[in-house]
């Protein structure tokens, strides 16, 4: 079976950046999940490649940076890719290394564990600051600390002027949070990955977004089966199993369509094999008027509420639905 032929994405970048235009495939891996065993994340990687993924989303508290850097020498060797420039990597800052004189040194270490010599993509994890070292989540009270956005989005322009990432971007940013990094930032952001999916359609973010040529990534597209998390159970909607049926495809592969559509990326995170060629088969068909509208009925909940934090941070969101 070729592979699909996947569309691409244009970022945002400075004028004075060297790597112009920067695209990204709208399709990525993900690589967020409870226990991450090298090898499996590894096997997953390649497989992904040989389907076509050319697009790979880790963090430096995901655990899967080393067996994703693995698999991209791998797959070098075995000439399933030509070169690296064939890919699209993107990692995260963590809470803990949210303080400007750390962000270079998060950064370096893991492009260590990515055996990269840059990234495509680096992203502030969530707009919070945890005391340095402190690695665990979720963060009791006493571990947080005042956010310094200025300085610690100074570094992130010190790294892409370094060449060590091609963009920089955000996750987990509200409106708000935007609006402020924008009103200092030389650099803005190419890409806010959010928690999005049809039981989280963000609108007015996209919008705002969309407006300021800002770039929406999708985490958790599919929800999150099998977690404490899961409270929205996407997969199990009756509204998206009639969809799926009307057109002889899976729930999944209905939600993908329905951000694909939307105009953003998404990143589903999926190490199984059949589930990872099901989701990358989306761009050969459409959803229909009537499918939008049973999709605009599905209701409105986030997930991730106080993020990283063990108790309620009611200035996270901002109050923004």
């Amino acid at each position: 079976m070729s592979a699909p032929n996947v569309p691409k994405v244009v970022l945002q970048q400075p004028p004075s950046s060297k790597w112009n235009p920067v695209t990204v495939p709208v399709i990525g891996l993900g690589t967020a999940a409870a226990n991450n065993d090298g090898d499996v994340v590894k096997s997953a990687v390649i497989e992904a490649i040989k389907m076509g993924y050319r697009h790979f989303d880790t963090a430096a508290q995901y655990g899967s940076e080393q067996g994703l850097g693995e698999a991209i020498a791998e797959a070098l060797q075995l000439g399933l890719i030509a070169s690296r420039d064939e890919l699209f990597i993107t990692s995260k800052l963590w809470c803990c290394d949210n303080h400007p004189h750390l962000v270079l040194p998060a950064l370096q270490k893991s492009l260590q564990s990515l055996k990269l010599d840059y990234l495509d993509l680096y992203l502030v994890h969530w707009p919070i600051s945890a005391k340095p070292g402190m690695r665990d989540m979720p963060y009791s009270e006493e571990c947080l600390v005042p956010f310094d956005l200025k300085g610690v989005w100074a570094a992130m322009e010190e790294c892409h002027k370094l060449g060590l990432t091609k963009s920089i971007g955000v996750s987990n940013f509200s409106c708000k949070k935007l609006e402020n990094l924008l009103s200092f930032a030389t650099i803005p952001p190419s890409v806010n990955q959010v928690e999005m999916n049809i039981a989280w359609q963000q609108k007015n973010l996209r919008e705002y977004c969309k407006a300021k040529g800002i770039i929406v990534t999708a985490y958790s597209p599919l929800g999150a089966k099998g977690s404490i998390w899961d409270i929205n159970q996407i997969l199990d909607n009756e509204l998206t199993k009639q969809i799926a049926q009307a057109h002889g495809k899976t729930v999944a592969q209905v939600c993908l369509r329905w951000l694909f559509e939307q105009g953003v990326i998404f990143i589903p995170k999926s190490y199984n094999k059949e589930r990872l060629q099901k989701n990358i088969e989306i761009f050969d068909w459409s959803l229909t008027k009537d499918d939008h509208e049973k999709i605009n009925q599905v209701k409105q909940e986030r997930m991730f509420k106080n993020g990283t934090a063990a108790f309620p941070l009611p200035d996270l969101f901002d109050g923004e639905t």
